[in-house]
């Protein structure tokens, strides 16, 4: 593991890790470190998946830009928070912490998304697993509820001194006002070669009572921009877990409605996108990609193209390229990946990952028939 001589909590200046207000899915609690960087608890899988990616996967993954120390520190009202120390990183870049060490307004200010002042503006609407009730947040739920068991399970087991070591990763929505995010776990299988039979057992069984079986792909969280209510629509792993493959495909559509207005500015940017990744997976000889998340990425709001661009806080820069729509696809989560030569792999496989690849085939041709309006 790649590390560096940890200073005491108290050497440097810390840096708050905040809750990341855009976290889909997943169960590890994703933290802001600062604007372009989010940061998760490392595992050492996952940091060999980083230090040994293929050239040709890297526009499909967010930027490892390396590993900073973290403690726990409980104030006199016993809130506890998380901090970063900037003296411990181990990385690829040259950091500032200026921006950092803000506070979640102080430094997103041009973010109307992330402004508690403008609440009516930042509302999200979380249906349950059986589409009741919605409940009104200024955040995504599902986000600060794995956050707090994070706290949680770190402050029973360690004490204030500890030090853990975090990956710290580029944030892929950054660039985004009001991302739309679709979190998809990826393939037919979901556990690692190192999981307990209890594990595996459970694992398997969610996959057969779920997309990942008959499409090899199942929603695990999702978040929309409503532009006529200024609202988010989210939906956790819980919803995805339930849908049939109509549900699926009824969901995906939903994503990409803004409103009640399909947004088919945005089907081909993904869809080609989709594919470039598809060519590279049927590449990889080895990989398995067990139980790792692809992201789709949007803008909720459609840039005006009329606006004159007034100064670099504009939220919608020009784009050049296929990608009109500022579309993005990427891959996460690799904590459960294996590949020939990844360090503590019981397991070698030949060939590319087929469940991942039945995956992808069957999300491109979802959205290749929602584009012909079928």
């Amino acid at each position: 593991m790649v590390g560096q001589s940890p200073l005491s909590p108290g050497e440097g200046r810390a840096v708050l890790l905040e809750p990341f207000v855009h976290q889909v899915g997943g169960h590890t609690s994703m933290l802001r470190y600062d604007e372009h960087t989010v940061c998760k608890p490392l595992v050492s899988q996952e940091l060999s998946f980083y230090e040994s990616l293929p050239w040709a996967m890297r526009q499909f993954t967010p930027q490892y830009k390396g590993i900073v120390s973290v403690h726990l520190k409980k104030d006199s009202l016993g809130n506890l928070t998380l901090m970063a120390s900037p003296g411990t990183e181990h990385g690829l870049v040259k950091w500032s912490h200026t921006q950092g060490t803000k506070t979640f307004r102080d430094s997103c200010s041009g973010k109307v998304l992330l402004r508690t002042d403008l609440q009516h503006h930042t509302d999200f609407l979380l249906e349950d697993a059986n589409g009741n009730q919605p409940e009104r947040k200024s955040y995504n739920p599902w986000g600060l509820h794995c956050h707090r068991q994070h706290l949680n399970r770190l402050s029973s087991k360690h004490n204030e001194n500890k030090l853990h070591q975090f990956l710290l990763l580029e944030n892929v929505v950054s660039k985004y006002s009001y991302p739309c995010i679709l979190d998809l776990k990826m393939g037919t299988r979901q556990h690692g070669d190192d999981a307990s039979e209890e594990k595996k057992a459970r694992h398997i069984k969610k996959c057969e009572h779920s997309t990942s079986a008959s499409l090899g792909v199942r929603i695990c969280g999702m978040q929309v921009y409503q532009p006529d209510t200024g609202h988010f629509l989210c939906k956790d792993k819980y919803y995805g877990r339930k849908l049939s493959p109509e549900g699926f495909r009824q969901t995906l559509r939903q994503f990409l409605c803004t409103g009640n207005q399909l947004r088919a500015d945005l089907l081909e940017p993904i869809i080609l996108r989709l594919k470039a990744l598809l060519s590279v997976i049927r590449k990889q000889s080895s990989y398995r990609f067990y139980s790792s998340s692809l992201l789709i990425i949007y803008d909720g709001q459609e840039p005006k193209e009329s606006a004159a661009p007034a100064d670099h806080h504009l939220p919608f820069p020009k784009t050049h390229g296929a990608n009109p729509a500022r579309v993005d696809v990427r891959m996460i989560d690799f904590a459960h990946t294996t590949f020939k030569g990844s360090k503590g792999s019981p397991t070698a496989h030949d060939g590319p990952d087929h469940g991942y690849i039945f995956g992808l085939e069957n999300l491109i041709k979802i959205l290749q028939n929602l584009s012909e309006g079928k």
